[in-house]
């Protein structure tokens, strides 16, 4: 108990236990994310101090820093970290309930669904219907794809092991479908849709981050509420049903909650891949396994991560532009690599 910090609020009857170590580490996580914050928007074509980032940020410096930095800068860092945050908690939800240090949104192909969906939105309907719609074409392939692959799954219940490996296969059919269309299309529209495919958070503006932030808002404080289902289930199906919970329901339910984050990060991002993979990875070894405290630090680390790689992608090659994406897969291939190594037994 000496780890452990208690709060209580005198008048809502809710309390709740802090590790010491977990509150530490996303203190330093948040300190590290602002400075990556004043750190990106300094850097590109134009540099600015981080004091002038600063007091452009809150209006009081040039007009030129205070386009740069509000107009052109910040919406496009701000959406960065959303877009890791969800990832990584997506990542750490699925990586929960499955049971399986390879599972991630972009693996079982819950990014894929979200992909077809958001691609097929891109080359049919971005002509006649709002982009304010795209985050929700990604959610519903998301979400239809997750259905599909928990009914293939099911059999008496649904085990860890069929799930993912049914995830695995319906990746493969959807990747296929994507390039169906890419082909078929005309080549404004595959042009577009590829270097969205790829990861990307290029031109964007107030209204994208605006179109991100309810869902982050809304999903990551209920996935937090359902925290102490997954520390049960990850006792195996056999306990946490002795111990009473109701594992199958609790299952579909976090699993939706990881569609939802997913879905929205896709529709803005595109398809950035490996974040839910590694963020979650890399919070266990800093904190321990225990998911109350897992969830804010991925989506630390995920925000973190994606921020990082995308000012390098935007700052290395100038005057080009790469995808963060392109930057995401080259850390995070490896490091799949890695991790099949230590588990020779999956």
């Amino acid at each position: 108990m000496k780890n452990l910090t208690q709060i209580r609020f005198d008048k809502v009857p809710i309390s709740f236990l802090l590790h010491k170590k977990s509150l530490m580490i996303t203190c330093l996580l948040i300190i590290a994310s602002v400075a990556a914050f004043l750190l990106s928007a300094g850097l590109g074509d134009m540099r600015i101090h981080p004091f002038d980032v600063i007091r452009a940020m809150f209006g009081s410096g040039t007009e030129e820093h205070k386009l740069v930095v509000q107009t052109i800068r910040l919406p496009r860092i701000i959406a960065a970290f959303l877009v890791g945050a969800a990832l990584a908690v997506a990542g750490a939800i699925l990586q929960g309930i499955i049971r399986n240090p390879l599972a991630s949104p972009d693996i079982i192909g819950i990014t894929s669904g979200a992909s077809v969906a958001a691609v097929a939105f891109i080359s049919y309907l971005s002509g006649t219907v709002s982009i304010v719609w795209l985050p929700v074409a990604a959610i519903v392939g998301a979400g239809i794809t997750s259905i599909v692959i928990y009914m293939l799954a099911w059999k008496n219940g649904v085990t860890a092991i069929r799930l993912v490996l049914i995830g695995i296969g319906m990746n493969f059919l959807l990747a296929s479908l994507t390039k169906v269309m890419l082909v078929t299309n005309p080549i404004y529209t595959s042009s577009q849709a590829y270097v969205w495919l790829t990861g990307t958070v290029y031109g964007t503006d107030w209204s994208i981050v605006w179109m991100l932030v309810p869902w982050v808002a809304v999903f990551i404080p209920i996935a937090f509420i359902f925290a102490r289902n997954v520390n049960v289930l990850q006792l195996g199906d056999e306990i946490a049903a002795g111990a009473g919970s109701a594992v199958q329901r609790q299952r579909f339910t976090l699993l939706m909650i990881s569609v939802a984050l997913a879905g929205a990060a896709v529709s803005v991002g595109g398809a950035i891949s490996f974040v839910g993979l590694i963020a979650p990875h890399m919070t266990r070894k800093l904190i321990g396994p225990s998911f109350g405290g897992v969830l804010p630090v991925s989506a630390l680390i995920g925000g973190l991560i994606v921020i990082l790689a995308d000012t390098v992608a935007r700052t290395a090659f100038l005057p080009y532009d790469i995808p963060v994406g392109v930057f995401t897969a080259g850390v995070g291939a490896p490091f799949f690599i890695y991790l099949l190594y230590r588990n020779r037994n999956l």
